[in-house]
C-alpha cells in the first residue's frame, strides 16, 4: 500500500522522521520518501501489512492509515494512493486538452476497488502551479470519470457535503495524484482542542516542527509570544516533563490560551503568565528553551515597529536563555540583525510554508 502524506512545505524531513518512528513501533515493513516526484509538502510511505493482538488474543489487521491519522503530530492528511503520474506539458495546455488527459488517466484506474456502488462519494481537489485549469475544473472532471466508471456496476451516489468516501485529486506542477483521503474534510492540523482562535495562530503541525527543531530535553521551556497557546499545548500533549510557560501580553489571548489548554486537558501542565516579552527577564530568571511564532505583518499592525520589538526582545532573551531558541517570522532582516547584535549564533535556518507565505525559521544558541 502506498500512502501519500501531506504536511507543510519545508518540514517534509521532520514529518518523514516522525512517520518512520511511528511505523517502526508497529513493526511494519516500509519505505518512506520525501517530496515524491519532486512535490513539496508531501511524503510517500510504502507500507506492508500490519497486525495487532486484541484483548482476546486474536490477531487482527491494523489500518496503517488510521494509525497515522491518530498518532501523527506533523501530518495534515493521510491519503491511500490509487495512482500518480507525471503529466509533462500540462501547465501550458489549453483547458480542454489538459482536462481530457486527466479524465483519460482516471478512467483507466480500478476505482471500483476503493468505493462500493452503495457508498456515496465526492472529489476534493487541490492545484498548485501555473495552469489554465482550476481546482474546480479538476474536481468536476475526476468526479465525472469516477461516476462513469462506477455506473458499470450500478447507480453511483454523489454527496458533496457528507460523502462516505472522499477521493483526493491533486495537480501540483506537472504531477497528478489520485487517492482516497482517509483524514476527511478537516485537516489533522486543525486540532479538536482549539476552542479559541488567535487571529494569527500557528498551525499545530508547524508548532510541532518548531519543537522538534528545539530538541527540548526536559529543561524549562517558554513561548514568550504564546498567543492562543498552540506551541506550549502541543508540547504538553507530548508528555513533556519540564516546566512549560506561556507568556502573553494581551489578557484576551492569554485567557484564550487557558481555554485551549483546558480543552486539551493540559491546563495544569502549563504556567500562564500575563506579561511583555520585551521585559522577559522580569518574568523568568532563566529558561533552557524558548520557541515562538514572532509577531510580524498584520499580527503587529505597523511593520515599522518590528525592528525595535525584535531588538528589545532578543536583548532580554540574551539575559535568560541557557540552551536554544527557535523562532519563525517573515522579517528576515530584522530578526537576523537582532540575533547577531545580541550575541546569538544561528545554528539552522529554513523556510516553512504557513498562511500562504514562506516564513523564515531560525534555531539559535
Amino acid at each position: 500500500m502506498r500512502l501519500l502524506l501531506t504536511t507543510s512545505q519545508g518540514i517534509e524531513d521532520l514529518a518523514s522522521v516522525e512517520v518512520r518512528s511511528l511505523l517502526d513501533k508497529i513493526g511494519v515493513p516500509f519505505r518512506v520518501e520525501e517530496k515524491p516526484l519532486g512535490v513539496e509538502g508531501r511524503v510517500l510511505a510504502e507500507v506492508g501489512e500490519a497486525f495487532y493482538t486484541d484483548e482476546k488474543g486474536r490477531k487482527r489487521e491494523l489500518s496503517v492509515a488510521t494509525y497515522l491519522n491518530e498518532k501523527s503530530r506533523l501530518l495534515h492528511r493521510v491519503i491511500v494512493e490509487i495512482a500518480s503520474g507525471s503529466f509533462e506539458g500540462i501547465s501550458d495546455e489549453e483547458p480542454e486538452r489538459a482536462l481530457g488527459r486527466i479524465e483519460n488517466f482516471v478512467a483507466s484506474l480500478p476505482v471500483e476497488r476503493f468505493v462500493k456502488v452503495s457508498e456515496s462519494f465526492a472529489v476534493r481537489s487541490f492545484r498548485k502551479g501555473e495552469h489554465k485549469i482550476t481546482s474546480v475544473d479538476i474536481a468536476k472532471t475526476v468526479g465525472k470519470a469516477i461516476f462513469d466508471l462506477l455506473s458499470r456496476f450500478g447507480k453511483p451516489k454523489v454527496n458533496l457535503d457528507h460523502p462516505s468516501v472522499i477521493f483526493r485529486a491533486e495537480l501540483i506542477g506537472e504531477t497528478f495524484f489520485l487517492g482516497i483521503d482517509t483524514t476527511g474534510d478537516s485537516s489533522l492540523h486543525k486540532r479538536p482542542w482549539r476552542v479559541y482562535d488567535h487571529p494569527a495562530h500557528l498551525k499545530a503541525s508547524i508548532a510541532n516542527a518548531l519543537i522538534e527543531l528545539a530538541k527540548p530535553d526536559g529543561g524549562s521551556f517558554i513561548d514568550p509570544f504564546c498567543g492562543s497557546g498552540t506551541i506550549p499545548i502541543e508540547l504538553a500533549l507530548k508528555g513533556y516533563s519540564g516546566r512549560i510557560a506561556c507568556l502573553e501580553r494581551y489578557r484576551k489571548h492569554l485567557r484564550g490560551a487557558e481555554m485551549n489548554a483546558l480543552s486539551a486537558g493540559v491546563y495544569d501542565k502549563i504556567e500562564f503568565i500575563l506579561g511583555d516579552a520585551t521585559r522577559l527577564s522580569e518574568h523568568v530568571d532563566r529558561v533552557d528553551f524558548a520557541v515562538s511564532n514572532l509577531p510580524y505583518g498584520l499580527k503587529i499592525g505597523r511593520k515599522s515597529m518590528i525592528p525595535k520589538l525584535y531588538m528589545d526582545f532578543f536583548s532580554e532573551l540574551a539575559k535568560v536563555l541557557e540552551k536554544r531558541g527557535v523562532f519563525i517570522t517573515t522579517e528576515k532582516r530584522a530578526i537576523e540583525r537582532a540575533i547577531e547584535e545580541n550575541g546569538f549564533e544561528i545554528r539552522h535556518h529554513r523556510l516553512i510554508g504557513h498562511g500562504g507565505l514562506m516564513v523564515h525559521t531560525y534555531v539559535i544558541e
